[in-house]
């Protein structure tokens, strides 16, 4: 768990890069459930990567950033350190994996970042070993870094400002640094709340981590949701993890799709595909009825893609 102390120290930190986003109620017809979005699709970044990125660089010396900063990511961490690097004035270069979407590349090059794509396994080697081989820099990890963390855990302090009484937090599951952060939180001021993770079917690794005791390796299936699920929980994750999650379910791609058409047309929103795994377990009533509060990650998602599921496409 993430000291409390750590997470304020953080909002007080990174005040000046991400924006306190706002927490709405979903009028969605026979929900199950008093639903409630973050909607962190709305941060500058259209992600709430910005919130541990910034966190974990402004703790750093301009010694220590000097060569510049290195991430591994599918996208949207990609442009929490490119934004973080822009604004300090030094150079971000990300390891992306091939099949990154165009939109999250695009963002990276127009926030001044260079994208180095290599295979999915070499792209996971970077995460699983925290280091770049052959790129010069600082090496801000995606989730597992204590202070990224610590910035993600805002969100959970800002939910609690705005509704103190929810029955559930729905968070999409990547790597875990957003569950660990949002958790910690939650947890220190209202434990009784659960805290349920949503993952993409076929890549759904804590949904197979809880059911067999430990992390395991699944057969991962990749889909448009490219922003959660993965092949397994890092050993270095699941101790944090565990304690703090109380339910995982793995999302059909089909009802991920529908969820982002309900998102659109009924709310305005526009949510990627990890930004609508928590919606979609909240609208299909796998987290159960009361108030649920589901984070929206993000809403970085390739034009065309969007406008395929808007006319009716299912993944």
């Amino acid at each position: 768990m993430i000291e409390l102390a750590e997470i304020e120290a953080a909002r007080t930190r990174i005040a000046g890069s991400a924006v306190r986003t706002p927490l709405v109620r979903l009028h969605a017809d026979g929900a199950p459930a008093e639903i409630y979005l973050k909607l962190e699709n709305l941060q500058p970044i259209n992600s709430f990567k910005i919130r541990g990125a910034a966190n974990a660089v402004l703790q750093t010396t301009p010694a220590a950033r000097a060569a510049g900063l290195v991430t591994a990511s599918a996208g949207n961490m990609a442009q929490g350190v490119a934004w973080a690097a822009r604004s300090l004035g030094v150079p971000a270069t990300i390891v992306v994996p091939e099949n990154a979407p165009e939109a999250k590349l695009s963002a990276i090059a127009r926030l001044g970042g260079k994208a180095v794509k290599v295979p999915y396994d070499d792209w996971w080697n970077t995460i699983v070993t925290g280091h770049a081989d052959g790129i010069e820099g600082l090496f801000v990890h995606p989730f597992q870094d204590p202070a990224v963390m610590a910035g993600n855990g805002t969100i959970g302090l800002e939910i609690l400002d705005d509704l103190p009484d929810p029955g559930a937090v729905v968070i999409p599951y990547g790597g875990g640094g957003l569950t660990v952060g949002i958790a910690s939180a939650i947890k220190s001021l209202r434990p009784q709340t659960r805290i349920i993770v949503a993952e993409p079917s076929g890549a759904a690794p804590v949904t197979a981590a809880l059911a067999a005791g430990h992390p395991v390796t699944i057969d991962f299936q990749p889909s448009f949701v490219d922003g959660a699920g993965s092949r397994s929980v890092l050993d270095s994750m699941w101790p944090l993890v565990h304690p703090l999650v109380d339910q995982a379910v793995a999302i059909p791609i089909p009802d991920v799709a529908a969820t982002i058409r309900i998102l659109a047309e009924r709310a305005r929103i526009i949510a990627e595909g990890a930004g609508a795994l928590a919606p979609a377990a909240a609208l299909t009533g796998r987290t159960g009825p009361g108030k649920i509060v589901c984070i929206v990650s993000g809403g970085n998602i390739n034009s065309a893609k969007l406008a395929e599921i808007l006319t009716g496409a299912t993944g």
